[in-house]
């Protein structure tokens, strides 16, 4: 385990940090992204998205919490679920925020194949909780 740690005691503090990159992004899109993407075309698109981003991130924040507290009779199955939300937040949220502030279109290419592969990481972790 990462850090010495237990499964339970990494995906609570990971839960935190993502929790609070949550909410520090969806503010950040709130009231900064607009005025840094006033002068594209497409700002309301992105402001969008980047909004869609931080509300599946805040919304499996909440999952990897809750299974660092369900952990007990069967943990490998449970962590494995919180896992699996996290690497969704870096993959799906992630790629999302970075889209969104790719004014040149320079990553979009790399990018875009990444924000699939972070939802199924999110529907795999649903699966895997169920299976728990």
């Amino acid at each position: 385990m990462p850090l010495g740690l237990n499964p339970a005691e990494f995906l609570h503090i990971a839960g935190a940090v993502s929790g609070f990159t949550g909410v520090a992004l969806g503010a950040f899109g709130a009231h900064g992204l607009q005025k840094k993407l006033a002068h594209l075309p497409d700002a309301a698109y992105r402001v969008s998205n980047w909004k869609t981003a931080a509300s599946y991130q805040l919304v499996h924040t909440l999952a990897v919490l809750y299974v660092s507290q369900r952990l007990g009779a069967r943990p490998h199955r449970s962590a494995l679920s919180g896992y699996l939300f996290l690497i969704g937040n870096v993959l799906f949220s992630g790629s999302i925020y970075l889209l969104s502030l790719d004014t040149q279109r320079k990553y979009s290419r790399m990018l875009g194949p990444v924000t699939p592969i972070g939802g199924m990481c999110y529907l795999a972790g649903w699966v895997a909780l169920f299976w728990a």
